[in-house]
């Protein structure tokens, strides 16, 4: 789908934050509420916009431990391996990447006890491991959920 400046305003808008009603937009962009509102429907008809998530911190509910993962997978596991990778609690991202690893995978959990026992009772039995390096977070800098649109630098 082909964004233009509108759609990429309402995105803005939204990123920022999602409950804004569709009023408020209409008024910071000046357009009717039913012209953001049918905009609105199509971005999301066309998978621009796959969805609305509160965003919670993870220490304010009991996940004071995050860490970054890289594995091996034993080729031609790897599809039954990501999937089982996502079922495990607490993970959050998993990506397949190019160099030293071939999966990446962010995951949360209470305390260090607690990832070790998802690393070695869990992900290191699963079918398909070859072998980790595991990353704890020790603090996080910056981190955004609002990403860089096509076009902005047109702005």
């Amino acid at each position: 789908m082909e964004l233009d400046e509108t759609d990429r305003k309402i995105l803005r808008i939204l990123m920022e934050d999602a409950r804004t009603p569709f009023s408020e937009v209409a008024r910071r962009i000046d357009m009717s509420s039913a012209t953001v509102h049918d905009r609105v429907n199509r971005m999301e008809e066309a998978g621009v916009i796959d969805g609305y998530h509160a965003s919670i911190d993870p220490k304010e509910v009991g996940l004071g431990t995050s860490a970054l993962v890289g594995l091996r997978v034993e080729q031609g596991r790897e599809r039954e391996t990501l999937q089982r990778l996502a079922e495990v609690e607490g993970v959050q991202e998993v990506h397949v990447t190019t160099g030293q690893w071939d999966v990446m995978m962010r995951l949360y959990a209470e305390d260090t006890d607690r990832l070790r026992e998802l690393m070695f009772d869990t992900v290191a039995r699963m079918e398909g491991f070859a072998r980790s390096q595991t990353m704890v977070i020790l603090g996080t800098h910056y981190e955004s959920h609002e990403l860089p649109l096509p076009g902005d630098d047109e702005d």
